[in-house]
C-alpha cells in the first residue's frame, strides 16, 4: 500500500535556485498552485547565517503547503541546517540528490552525490535524525536506460526513512532537455511503497496526460515548464476547457509578479533579478526580438512601466498564423476581442 503525502493529482512546483523566492510562489499561487517548494537552500551558508539565504526561509500567509529544500554532502553540517529549518513551519524538507549545475557538483553535492550512495545515505540520515518533520528527496534517473542504479538508490532513501522521492526523469548531462524515461520512473514506483513524484518535460496538458497515462496517475512536478507560465497550474487543471491568456493578462501578471519582487527585494536588486523573470514571460509568445532586446535596460521602476506598455501591445504580426498550424505549442496567447 503506497503511502501517500500529496492527492494523486497534486501539481508541485518544484524548488528552483535563483527562482522561487516568496513573490515567485505567490505568481504560481494565483493560478492555482497548492504545493510548492522553496529555493534550493545550501546547508552551510544556512549554518553560518547568510542573511540572503535565511531569507529563502520566508513563508506567506497564503501558502497553505509549502516545503524546504536543501543541498548539501557534509552529515555535520547538514544535521545542523536540519535543526535550524525544524524551528519553521515548514510541510516538508526535501534533500536535493539531482541537482547538475557545475557549481553543486563541483562540491561533490547534487547528482554528484547520488553517485557515492553510501555517503548520499550519511547525508540524508543526518537530516532524518535531526529534522522534526517529513522528510523527502529529489534525485534524478542515474543511467539513460538501466532502471536497477536508480531504483537501488530509492529503495535505500525509503529504507532509510524517506517519506516521498521525487525522480527527474532526465540523467545529469542532460541537465533540463532531452527525452524523458518515464518508464525508469515507472519501475521505481512499482517498487517501493512511498509516493513517486515524477519530474521532467512537464510543459503542457498534453505532455502532462503522457506522463500521467504512461505512470497511470501523478502526482506530478512542474519546473522549467511553468517558468514565466503560472497559466501551466490553470491549462492543466482544467483538463482541457481553458482560454490561454491575452496581452493583457500576460502584461497584469507579469506586473504584479515584478512589482511585488521590487517590494520584497527592493527597486535595484528586484529589477536586476526580473529580467530573467521577464524573458520567461516573454518565451514562446511571439514578442519581436528588438523588445526581448531592450530587457537588458530596465534598471528604473519607469522603464519597466514603458515596457509593459509594449507587452500590452501583443505579439508580433504573424504570431496568430504560427499559432493557428501549431495549437499543441506550450505558452499559447490568445487575441484580443476585435
Amino acid at each position: 500500500m503506497e503511502t501517500r503525502i500529496y492527492p494523486n493529482d497534486a501539481l508541485i512546483l518544484a524548488p528552483l535556485s535563483g527562482y522561487t523566492d516568496l513573490p515567485y510562489r505567490r505568481s504560481m499561487c494565483r493560478h492555482g498552485c497548492a504545493f510548492a517548494f522553496t529555493e534550493m537552500i545550501d546547508a552551510g551558508s544556512l549554518v553560518f547565517g547568510n542573511r540572503r539565504t535565511m531569507r529563502f526561509l520566508d513563508r506567506g500567509p497564503e501558502e497553505k503547503w509549502l516545503g524546504a529544500q536543501i543541498v548539501g554532502s557534509e552529515p555535520e553540517i547538514l544535521a545542523k541546517a536540519a535543526e535550524i529549518i525544524s524551528g519553521y513551519p515548514f510541510d516538508m524538507l526535501d534533500f536535493n540528490l539531482g541537482c547538475p549545475a557545475p557549481k553543486v557538483v563541483k562540491k561533490g553535492e547534487g547528482s554528484a552525490l547520488a553517485r557515492d550512495l553510501d555517503k548520499a545515505l550519511r547525508a540524508f540520515e543526518a537530516l532524518k535524525r535531526n529534522y522534526k518533520g517529513l522528510l523527502s528527496a529529489k534525485i534524478r534517473i542515474l543511467h539513460e536506460s538501466d532502471p536497477e542504479p536508480t531504483l537501488r538508490l530509492a529503495k535505500k532513501l525509503e529504507e532509510a526513512g524517506a517519506s516521498a522521492i521525487c525522480v527527474h526523469g532526465r540523467i545529469a548531462k542532460q541537465f533540463y532537455s532531452g527525452p524523458v524515461n518515464l518508464g525508469i520512473i515507472g519501475e521505481i514506483r512499482k517498487s517501493l511503497k512511498i509516493q513517486i513524484v515524477a519530474n521532467g518535460g512537464i510543459n503542457s496538458l498534453e505532455k502532462y496526460r503522457e506522463a500521467v497515462n504512461a505512470l497511470g496517475g501523478g502526482p506530478v512536478m512542474l519546473a522549467s515548464g511553468a517558468m514565466g507560465n503560472p497559466w501551466l497550474f490553470d491549462e492543466i487543471a482544467s483538463g482541457g476547457d481553458w482560454l490561454p491568456p491575452d496581452a493583457g493578462e500576460l502584461a497584469g501578471e507579469m506586473e504584479r509578479h515584478i512589482i511585488e519582487t521590487c517590494g520584497y527585494h527592493g527597486d535595484d536588486v528586484g529589477l536586476r533579478i526580473s529580467r530573467k523573470f521577464i524573458f520567461d514571460y516573454m518565451r514562446g509568445r511571439g514578442y519581436p526580438s528588438s523588445l526581448k532586446n531592450s530587457v537588458i535596460k530596465i534598471k528604473t521602476r519607469p522603464d519597466f512601466d514603458l515596457f509593459i506598455r509594449e507587452i500590452r501591445k501583443g505579439p508580433s504580426e504573424g504570431y496568430f498564423k504560427w499559432l493557428d498550424k501549431n495549437q499543441n505549442a506550450p505558452r499559447r496567447m490568445r487575441g484580443l476581442p476585435v
